[in-house]
């Protein structure tokens, strides 16, 4: 699929290896502390799955707290870094896409995190992606997705860039397509020196009203939704969203 070729290009070995940056941005105690503590509960005593696994930054602490986890990740460079941290009898990974490939077992959590349903390009693989979650888990199972909301009322008429972050060493500046709800993500870094590295990650953006239907078109209502991990209220003013979604108990 074009689409997964894609993704194993702008996911490449460069890319996981410098995807981790222990202690800092979204390896940073205060982002990772709470979603682990918040997964941790919301998995109970059964398995949890984590699409697009990568390199294992929720996983790894994850099953430090007990929780037998399990992954799926299409990128073979990432599953190698995450390979240099737990093996594959502390956390099984298949190679394969999240919209449609199939992990063994039956969980109690489904879990996708950091705006990566994102990736998948297209409404149609998104609401597969809701379906392949469905498939695996038991009745009453969670799924849950944490995802930026679209920034549109910052941008002007006419205009289709905007810088989102900007600090010493790095620019954040993300093109917008309107019309095919898509977003290109330009990542500047650079240093005292005259050369700078760019990374770019094409995403398709996805409203929270748009989100909570493709959860219903696969049998998921939604349980609650807060503004981050720590369980603020999400507002008209939140940049960001933590939904659960969960399967019916009697299925």
């Amino acid at each position: 699929m074009e689409q997964n070729r894609l993704q194993e290009k702008i996911w490449d070995a460069d890319a996981a290896r410098r995807y981790d940056t222990p202690g800092t941005g979204m390896f940073a105690a205060e982002v990772l502390g709470p979603a682990v503590d918040r997964l941790a509960r919301l998995a109970g005593d059964g398995p949890a799955l984590e699409f697009a696994i990568g390199t294992g930054r929720v996983a790894v602490p994850l099953a430090a707290r007990g929780v037998r986890v399990t992954g799926i990740e299409l990128s073979r460079p990432m599953i190698e870094q995450l390979r240099t941290k737990a093996d594959e009898a502390t956390i099984p990974v298949i190679v394969g896409d999240m919209a449609t490939t199939a992990a063994p077992g039956e969980y109690t959590l489904v879990y996708l995190v950091y705006n990566t349903i994102s990736n998948l390009l297209t409404q149609a693989e998104q609401v597969e992606c809701f379906r392949n979650a469905a498939r695996h888990l038991a009745p009453g199972g969670r799924f849950v997705i944490e995802l930026w909301v679209p920034e549109l009322r910052k941008l002007p008429p006419g205009q289709t860039a905007m810088v989102w972050q900007s600090e010493p060493g790095y620019i954040g500046l993300d093109t917008y397509d309107v019309l095919r709800q898509h977003v290109v993500s330009h990542h500047f870094r650079f240093d005292d020196t005259q050369q700078a590295e760019l990374f770019r990650s094409p995403h398709r953006y996805i409203w929270p009203a748009e989100l909570d239907l493709m959860a219903q078109l696969a049998g998921f209502g939604l349980e609650s939704r807060h503004a981050d991990w720590n369980g603020t209220a999400f507002t008209a003013e939140s940049r960001s969203h933590v939904s659960v979604y969960r399967l019916p108990t009697v299925p």
